[in-house]
């Protein structure tokens, strides 16, 4: 079966502490929209204690155009997915020229040429190399990534695909929309890049192989989480009813797809969920009848770097592999909710 080898991250250069955001975003507000003020508790209550950003905070909060905000992107998504890509590269002994695919995710920025056909000079890949940018999968794009991934290596079983996710949120914030979900966004968003290593099953190399994916969407909700395209950028949809779909459907969903691979909940070792926020976490922990911190790396990921949308899960599974290096029993399962409203999940053999 094709195989998850390796993955290296990367963050931005600005380190603020989530007391720092909350700061200047209240002294942004201050005198605006009195209302908005009860919303500040967001900040404390996020479960974040750092986040990584590609401008400095008074850039953010800052008027800009799309142009100014898309010309941010590119440049720092092109050279955060290198820096990734290429700790990748170095730490597995590699050479550029031994991908056959690269797949870019993100939904943060907008680059034609993508950010793939930029990488492929940067970091001299093959001419030859297969490529693919996926857009508008938000949170569950890094899982959805790893099943595209998975699909190509098992036509291709010799094949080696390079996956990257980055993820820029702080420069989609708009210094003017005073909105409830703007100011959410605002508290947990972060930014970061991750590059994946896979392999098909006749490479030669080691890692946790994938048994499977799931992809899973739920009519009529397209209302739930996305971006409305405004002129001076992507304005945020964040529906406070995320929980309750986790709670709803989440148990049965997951079941299912358990059960098609004759496996349980009792199988599953290793819990990689994408933190889409406290409250989210605690949905999957009710849902599942989760009682003894098995969504500890979602927990700590969360707090160390905020919520990357797309690559956060990325992050989780490299936290895991390095702190299982010697291997362990049993199954892993990944799961990632986004705009849609849908779910990506993975099994994975740990």
């Amino acid at each position: 079966m094709p195989k998850i080898a390796a993955i290296a991250t990367a963050v931005p250069e600005f380190k603020v502490e989530q007391a720092t955001v909350c700061e200047i975003v209240s002294n942004h507000f201050s005198g605006r929209l009195d209302e908005l003020k009860r919303l500040l508790p967001v900040f404390s209550n996020a479960g974040i204690t750092t986040r990584y950003f590609s401008r400095p905070m008074d850039w953010m909060v800052q008027p800009h155009s799309l142009e100014e905000r898309n010309k941010a992107y590119t440049h720092c998504a092109t050279n955060l997915s290198a820096a990734a890509a290429l700790k990748l590269i170095e730490q597995n002994e590699m050479s550029p020229e031994d991908f056959d695919y690269i797949i870019y995710v993100n939904t943060t920025g907008l680059s034609t040429p993508s950010i793939d056909a930029r990488l492929i000079n940067k970091l001299s890949l093959r001419p030859d190399i297969h490529r693919t940018p996926i857009w508008g999968l938000g949170c569950a794009g890094g899982a959805a990534g790893l099943a595209h991934a998975y699909r190509y290596l098992l036509g291709h079983p010799e094949g080696k695909v390079l996956l990257i996710a980055t993820e820029l949120c702080g420069l989609t914030f708009l210094a003017d929309d005073y909105s409830k979900s703007n100011l959410v966004a605002t508290a947990l968003f972060s930014e970061g890049s991750a590059a994946v290593l896979l392999a098909g099953d006749k490479v030669d190399i080691g890692g946790m192989e994938i048994i499977g994916t799931k992809s899973t969407f739920y009519p009529d909700s397209l209302d739930v989480m996305g971006w409305n395209i405004v002129s001076k950028g992507l304005q945020v949809i964040f529906a406070q009813r995320i929980p309750d779909i986790v709670k709803e459907h989440a148990s049965k969903d997951i079941d299912d797809f358990l059960r098609t691979h004759s496996l349980s909940l009792k199988d599953i070792s290793a819990y990689l969920f994408h933190p889409g926020g406290t409250k989210v976490i605690k949905a999957y922990e009710t849902a599942l009848d989760l009682t003894n911190n098995e969504l500890s790396l979602s927990w700590d990921i969360l707090s160390e770097y905020g919520n990357i949308s797309s690559v956060t899960v990325l992050f989780i599974l490299e936290r895991f592999m390095n702190q299982n290096r010697q291997g362990s029993d049993g199954y892993g399962l990944i799961t990632a909710l986004g705009p849609g409203f849908c779910s990506e999940s993975m099994l994975i053999k740990v």
